[in-house]
C-alpha cells in the first residue's frame, strides 16, 4: 500500500509563480514595544552605502535562483526604510535592475514613517523609481501614538501623507491599527474618517497583537480593548471603508478599484519572493527540482554585511515538503476575499487537489467556504474565524 498523502500521490508539475523582490532595511529611529520585526535602533548614522554593497552581493550570490525570471513587484521593509537617502534606493534599484529583469509596470514599494520624510525627500524617491509609498501612520489620535511609543504626531502624519501627494505618487498605503491602550470604537471610527478624508490609494487596517518576544508581551499596556470592542471597532471601520470606496480584499486590506498592493497579492497567492538583506526570508520554486526553497538571512545587520555576498550570510535554508505546502498555501490564500482556483492550488503545490479535499469538505459544512466548480472563497463567518479554517489543513489528508 502506497503510505503517501493522496495528493502527493497524485502530484502535478510545480509551475514557477510570479517574482517579487523584498529588501530589508535594518534601522530605524527606535524600537515600537509592539514591534517583533527584524529592527535595530540606528546609534549615529548607518552605513547606508555600505549596506547597498552588501545588498548587491546579496543578490549576486542568489541570483541562480531567479535566473530569467521576471520581478513583478519590489517592496523596500523594515525598519525604516525611508531612514535611507534616495540616492541610496536608487543606486540598489539601478544595481538590481541590471541584474534582473524588471517588468515595465513593476510595482516598487517604500516603507516609510512620518518622523523621517523630509521635506523633497519623496521626489528623490519617486525619480529613483519608487511608485508606491506605505506611511505607517498606526493612528491620528495623538494620546494613542504616545502610548504606542511613535515618533511621530497626527500633523505630521497628515503632512506626510500631503508632501507624497505633492511629489507626483499618488499610490499611497496608510497603515492603521486598531484596538490601541485607551482607544475606543469612536476612537477607532475618527482615525478611519481622517485617513479616508486624505484620500490615499489603499488602507491597510489590522488589529493589535501582544507579539511574543516584544516590550508590550512582556509589559501588557493598560486599557486594552476587549474582543467585543475590537469587533466592533472592526465592523464599525469596515462599513465606513465600504462607504468611502474602499474594497476589502485581504484581512486587513483595502483599496479603491485597481490599487490593491501588487507585492502582498503575490505572497497571499504563494508567488514566490527573493529576500535581501538583513533577516530577509525568502520564498522560490525551483522548477527543474520541483522542490520549493525557503532561504532566510543572518538577523543581525553587522553580522549580515559581513557575510554578504557568501553562503555565510544565509541564516538558514529549507525545503518545503509535500505535507507542509497544503498548510502554507492556505495560511496565505484563505486572507484571501477571492480566495483561489483549484488549478491555482494545484500549480503552486505541485499536489493534487485532493490533498485538501477533507479539509474543504469540513470548511464547507461548517459554513467558512465556498466551493464551487474550480473557486473556493471564504465566506463573511470563514473570515471571521481565519484562523480555525486555516487549522483544518496543518494534517488534511488520510
Amino acid at each position: 500500500m502506497d503510505a503517501r498523502p493522496a495528493g502527493a500521490r497524485n502530484a502535478t508539475m510545480l509551475t514557477p509563480p510570479p517574482l517579487s523582490l523584498y529588501v530589508h532595511m535594518p534601522w530605524c529611529v527606535c524600537k515600537c514595544p509592539y514591534c517583533d520585526f527584524n529592527s535595530h535602533p540606528a546609534r549615529g548614522v548607518p552605513p547606508y552605502e555600505a549596506y547597498v554593497d552588501a545588498l548587491l552581493a546579496d543578490l549576486d550570490h542568489d541570483l541562480p535562483l531567479a535566473w530569467r525570471r521576471t520581478v513583478h513587484s519590489v517592496f523596500f521593509g523594515g525598519g525604516t526604510p525611508s531612514l535611507f537617502p534616495a540616492d541610496a534606493i536608487d543606486r540598489f534599484l539601478q544595481g538590481a535592475s541590471a541584474r534582473l529583469r524588471f517588468a515595465p509596470d513593476a510595482e516598487i514599494t517604500l516603507e516609510t514613517n512620518p518622523g523621517t520624510v523630509e521635506h523633497g525627500r519623496f521626489a528623490d524617491y519617486r525619480r529613483a523609481g519608487v511608485n508606491r509609498i506605505s506611511l505607517g501612520v498606526q493612528s491620528f489620535d495623538d494620546g494613542c501614538l504616545q502610548r504606542l511609543g511613535r515618533i511621530h504626531d497626527s500633523g505630521e502624519a497628515e503632512a506626510a501623507v500631503k508632501l507624497a501627494q505633492d511629489a507626483g505618487l499618488d499610490n499611497i498605503n496608510l497603515d492603521l491599527m486598531y484596538a490601541l491602550p485607551g482607544q475606543t470604537p469612536d476612537m477607532a471610527v475618527r482615525d478611519v474618517e481622517r485617513a479616508v478624508a486624505l484620500a490615499p490609494a489603499h488602507i491597510s487596517h489590522y488589529q493589535l497583537t501582544l507579539e511574543p518576544n516584544t516590550l508590550f508581551a512582556a509589559r501588557p499596556p493598560g486599557g486594552l480593548p476587549d474582543e467585543d470592542q475590537a469587533w466592533d471597532m472592526q465592523e464599525r471601520c469596515q462599513a465606513l471603508l465600504a462607504e468611502a470606496g474602499y474594497a476589502q480584499y485581504e484581512v486587513s486590506a483595502y483599496a479603491r478599484p485597481g490599487r490593491q498592493c501588487a507585492h502582498n497579492l503575490n505572497y497571499w497567492r504563494y508567488g514566490d519572493y527573493l529576500g535581501i538583506g538583513a533577516g530577509a526570508h525568502g520564498k522560490l520554486t525551483l522548477g527543474a527540482e520541483q522542490a520549493i526553497l525557503r532561504r532566510w538571512k543572518l538577523r543581525h545587520p553587522a553580522a549580515y554585511m559581513a557575510a554578504a555576498g557568501t553562503a555565510g550570510a544565509i541564516g538558514g535554508e529549507e525545503r518545503v515538503t509535500p505535507d507542509q505546502r497544503p498548510f502554507e498555501f492556505m495560511l496565505n490564500a484563505l486572507r484571501l476575499v477571492e480566495g483561489f482556483s483549484l488549478d491555482a492550488f494545484e500549480a503552486r503545490t505541485g499536489l493534487g487537489r485532493d490533498a485538501i479535499a477533507t479539509g474543504l469538505a469540513q470548511a464547507a459544512g461548517r459554513g467558512w467556504l465556498e466551493v464551487g466548480g474550480d473557486r473556493v472563497r471564504p465566506t463573511a463567518l470563514g473570515r471571521r474565524f481565519t484562523n480555525d479554517v486555516i487549522a483544518l489543513f496543518l494534517h488534511d489528508g488520510p
